[in-house]
């Protein structure tokens, strides 16, 4: 059976399981795993963050419990509509299919968009597929230029040959064919402002290489796109931030998971995947503390959160990271680097770095 008609079937059996409890007279119940830091593990192994055991417990016939219950189910039959019909919505888009009014009532399934997407997050769980495979997709947020060659739905895409824009990345990046890639390794960013720098100085050309940028943390679509490349292409991964805890936090989610999709780890994390941005050193090296932008009292949190986590507690190299860090107690824009010239990141600061492999891991 394909994967598409077992997750179709897993969707129907869930709904089949509430319809004869409630005939039966019992109490539909979902066990719901946690999404928290403290259900997340750590393996050392694989270097993942995996979800742990423990699970709410979610009843049909209980006031607390019923509305997350009914917008659960609701996602699963979005889901499995969109599967029959074989066509696919974006996530605001299932908001609004979700957001109804409950028959007898004055009460709305969902009055937020994160109410509907943590009502996905659930489904995922349920029924063991991935938000794509339910047919759901976020927006596009990403580009991508190169010496890779794709096949998307039937189009042979050259990714050295899109003019200034590149290949605007989809959400669902799970059926892209690589046909030929001449690419060393890779280097994502979280800003498209850096990656427009590094397209218009054609630094893919350079340096044989993939360039991919987001905006701010990458979309699900660009984090498997990412994984792939780098397990089936054998590619390096290099991720490029600002010094910045949040850019620093976008790297950790790259390389090891989130806390909130850990069941998605396996699928969208890279273990070997390298920090090649903005250090402490690098603040230093090139002069830039007159470009210190001061902590918030959020930077400072997010600081020692990340600091503390167990993938993080161990590494020397990130610990002291940290700590120059909050003595510094501020941090720096990758754009800073344009005071010592306009295309200073491509013709230096990265082939540099790689040359030297001045990189943490």
């Amino acid at each position: 059976m394909a994967e598409k008609e077992k997750t179709k079937k897993r969707l129907e059996e869930l709904g089949k399981m509430i319809l004869n409890e409630i005939k039966a007279g019992n109490n539909p119940l979902l066990d719901i795993p946690i999404r928290a830091l403290s259900n997340v593990i750590f393996n050392p192994k694989t270097r993942l963050i995996e979800m742990g055991g423990a699970e709410s417990k979610r009843y049909f016939f209980n006031v607390a419990h019923i509305r997350k219950f009914v917008q659960t189910i609701e996602a699963a039959a979005i889901a499995r509509e969109l599967m029959t019909v074989d066509k696919h919505l974006s996530l605001r888009q299932v908001f609004y299919a979700m957001r109804r009014t409950i028959p007898g009532t004055k009460i709305d399934i969902v009055d937020e968009q994160t109410e509907s997407n943590q009502a996905i997050e659930d489904m995922e769980l349920l029924s063991k597929s991935s938000r794509e495979q339910l047919h759901i997709n976020a927006n596009r947020n990403g580009a991508a230029a190169g010496k890779i060659v794709i096949k998307d739905k039937g189009d042979i895409i050259d990714w050295s040959k899109l003019g200034s824009g590149g290949w605007a990345i989809p959400s669902n990046t799970e059926e892209i064919e690589f046909k030929k890639a001449d690419a060393k390794f890779i280097i994502y960013m979280e800003k498209a402002a850096m990656w427009e720098r590094l397209h218009e100085d054609r630094v893919w050309d350079k340096l044989d290489c993939v360039i991919i940028a987001s905006q701010g943390q990458a979309t699900r679509g660009i984090r498997r796109l990412l994984q792939r490349m780098n397990t089936e292409l054998k590619l390096p991964v290099y991720i490029l931030t600002d010094f910045d805890p949040w850019g620093w936090y976008i790297y950790s989610v790259l390389k090891f998971g989130s806390i909130a999709l850990a069941y998605e780890s396996e699928r969208l994390a890279i273990p070997n995947a390298k920090f090649l941005g903005l250090t402490a050193d690098d603040v230093k090296k090139y002069g830039l503390e007159r470009q210190k932008i001061r902590f918030t009292e959020k930077d400072v949190s997010r600081l020692k959160q990340m600091a503390e986590y167990d993938w993080f507690k161990e590494n020397k190299d990130w610990q002291k990271q940290f700590k120059m860090m909050q003595e510094y107690g501020g941090k720096v824009e990758l754009d800073a680097l344009v005071t010592k010239g306009i295309s200073f990141v491509s013709e230096k600061y990265l082939p540099e770095k790689i040359k030297n492999k001045d990189w943490i891991d």
